[in-house]
């Protein structure tokens, strides 16, 4: 594109002379919005328990594959290029740099798939131990609020256990 023609298009663009081109921003195709869905019209990100063990186990045997499989090549390369150097090969030092690399990404990937793993289950633990808890309180405040209640029945009595009436009912009988 030529720099006059650029300027051309800008030059339109400003004017809105070319309603199909937009700088910096891509035509959302209608509304305030464009297409995108709000999050109070199409709901809130949820997770369940059982997504976050199936992350969790497919960690965990990403780490096993990777335990089994990965670190096969490690003694090998290791030997050969021992036996390389020993040869006098400068062949033997590039092969050791390269085992070396390999094992230490190995181990960098492994924790990161550790961490994931360890990190799911720690999650559903504690989310399951949140929930238990909001629980917890929100019928203890239920309970509480109950015991306020003076209401017993009808709206607008009172209830017999904080009002004087009962004392009296219990000597009459």
């Amino acid at each position: 594109m030529a720099w006059e023609e650029w300027e051309q298009l800008k030059a339109q663009a400003a004017d809105q002379q070319s309603p199909a081109m937009q700088l910096n921003h891509v035509d959302g195709g209608g509304g305030t919005y464009g297409p995108y869905v709000l999050p109070k019209e199409y709901g809130d990100l949820r997770v369940g328990q059982k997504d976050l063990a199936k992350i969790g186990s497919a960690a965990n045997s990403l780490y096993n594959q990777l335990w089994d499989k990965a670190r096969v090549a490690v003694p090998s390369s290791d030997s050969a290029a021992g036996d390389l150097s020993k040869q006098g090969f400068a062949l033997g030092a590039g092969l050791q740099h390269v085992s070396n690399r390999w094992e230490e990404q190995l181990k960098s990937l492994m924790d990161a798939c550790a961490q994931v793993s360890n990190h799911m289950h720690t999650t559903t633990k504690l989310h399951a131990g949140d929930e238990g808890y909001i629980q917890r309180q929100m019928s203890s405040i239920d309970t509480l609020d109950a015991g306020f209640d003076e209401r017993v029945g009808v709206p607008g009595e009172k209830n017999p256990v904080y009002s004087g009436d009962k004392g009296k009912k219990d000597e009459k009988e």
